[in-house]
Order: structure tokens, then sequence, then C-alpha cells
């Protein structure tokens, strides 16, 4: 009898003790997405659900150790990628997934929590720039992260189309701009992709809720998971957009803690 295999994602990101976020929020979401989750730990958190109290990051040559461990044994279909803190840390990650030639890379750029709390290095986001960018697949930025990538405000004339396409100069053909950090009604996302430089928005109904702790973390996993799976960039960012929408409507009905909930991540089964 042929031995089945599983559906392979790793998660190179710091832990959330609250569970909302980072590598829970990841695992949590392989698992409901039909995936075998794995976990490469950067840095642990002090963490609820108003904020973060404590940072302690891991010793970048134990992270090292860490991909050695998965990447020589188990491999993985696709990788998501997000706090990494530090610009030693951004090199070591960039050098392992070259060395172990990993290539579905989904890039969150990580870099302030729900809460406003930093969780990136002032002088890690030239090295995120320099050695991580350009081997994604897909970069997924919430608009202040944009800006930051950018070194600009975003200005009403770049639109998020015009945003997701300036960002590709950084080495990456696919970019995804969340808009959720917008005023307005709706919460659309605008997918830039380099496969014939197409721009394509999706529309999301903003959902009244404190409940959202970990949408970035949950919604990059999900397109790992989809990719993994073996569907291209737009139809995983569409599939991951759907599920994260499912997650919020189901996780706005919870209350849990005294400060911004998770989002339900089991919304399909319970």
């Amino acid at each position: 009898m042929a031995m089945k295999t599983y559906r392979r994602v790793l998660t190179i990101a710091g832990s959330d003790s609250g569970g909302g976020a980072g590598i829970q929020a990841d695992l949590k979401t392989f698992a409901a997405n039909g995936c075998y989750g794995m976990s490469v730990i950067t840095a642990l958190t002090a963490q609820n659900t108003q904020g973060v109290t404590g940072i302690h990051p891991v010793p970048v040559d134990f992270v090292a150790r860490q991909l050695d461990a998965v990447f020589s044994d188990i491999g993985a279909d696709a990788v998501k990628i997000g706090m990494l803190f530090s610009p030693e840390l951004i090199e070591t990650v960039a050098r392992k997934l070259g060395e172990y030639r990993i290539s579905r890379i989904v890039l969150d750029p990580v870099m302030v929590a729900q809460s406003g709390d930093k969780l990136l290095q002032d002088d890690a986001v030239e090295a995120l720039k320099t050695h991580l960018i350009p081997l994604a697949e897909i970069l997924t930025p919430n608009v202040p992260e944009t800006e930051v990538l950018l070194g600009r405000k975003m200005s009403a004339a770049d639109g998020l189309a015009g945003a997701a396409a300036e960002l590709t100069r950084l080495g990456c053909r696919n970019v995804l701009v969340k808009g959720g950090h917008l005023d307005g009604e709706t919460s659309d996302d605008c997918l830039y992709l380099g496969d014939g430089a197409r721009i394509v928005t999706l529309p999301g109904a903003r959902v009244a809720t404190r409940n959202n702790h970990g949408t970035g973390c949950t919604l990059s996993s999900a397109i790992a998971a989809f990719i993994a799976g073996g569907d291209d960039v737009e139809t995983a960012v569409r599939r991951a957009k759907e599920y994260i929408a499912g997650a919020i409507r189901a996780g706005a009905e919870y209350r849990i803690g005294h400060g911004h909930g998770p989002v339900h991540h089991f919304w399909k089964f319970w």
C-alpha cells in the first residue's frame, strides 16, 4: 500500500504566549487548512490580548539549528516567515533558505503588534529588504508596514495598487497590500502579480470587532497552506482571504481577554 504524504508547511516566527498570533496562530491555520505544521521559533514574547510586555530573542545559532533540523529531515512544501526581530537573524534565515533551495516563501514583514508594540529592530528593515524580500514568492504587508518598506507615507495617489507595484522593485514578484488599516466600510486588499503585471482587487466586508489580533499572521499562513497544496499565488490568496473573513466573523462572537482577542481559526469545524 502506498503511504500518504502530508502537505508540509513551516512557520519561522515568534511565539505569542496569548495564542492569538505568531507561531500559535500559524500552526492553527495550517491544521485548519489540511496541512502538517512545523515551527522554527525566532523569539519568545510575553504577550496577551492587551499587549507585549517582553521579548526574548532566540539565539541566532539556535534558530539555524532548528532550520537544519526541519529541512534536513522533513522538508517543506511552503514556508511562512513572520517575526524575525534582528538583522543577524534575517541574514541567517535567508542563508539557510538559499542553502536548502526553498522557493515557496510567504513573507509577512511583521514590524508592529496589534497593540502598537514594536516587534522589529529599526536596523532590521534594510536587512529585510536586502536579504529576504528578494527570496519571497509573495510579500504581505499591511499599510503601516508598506510605508516603512517604501520609506514614506502612502499618498492618496498611490492607492494600494500603486504601493504594491512599487514594492516589487525590492525584488519580490508578487505583493499583497492589505487595506485593513484604512478607514471605510470595506476592508479591501490589493494583489500585484508580477506574472503579467496584473492588479487584482480583493474586496472584503469590514467586521465590527475587537477580536482582530493575529489577522496578518493568519492570512499569510493560510496563503502558505494553499500554496503547499499546489495552488498558484492568485488562487491561494483568494482562498486565504475567504478563510480569514470567516475566521474574523466567527471570532467576533467570542469574548476572551480584556483587549484585542483572536480570530476563530477552526470556524469551519466548531
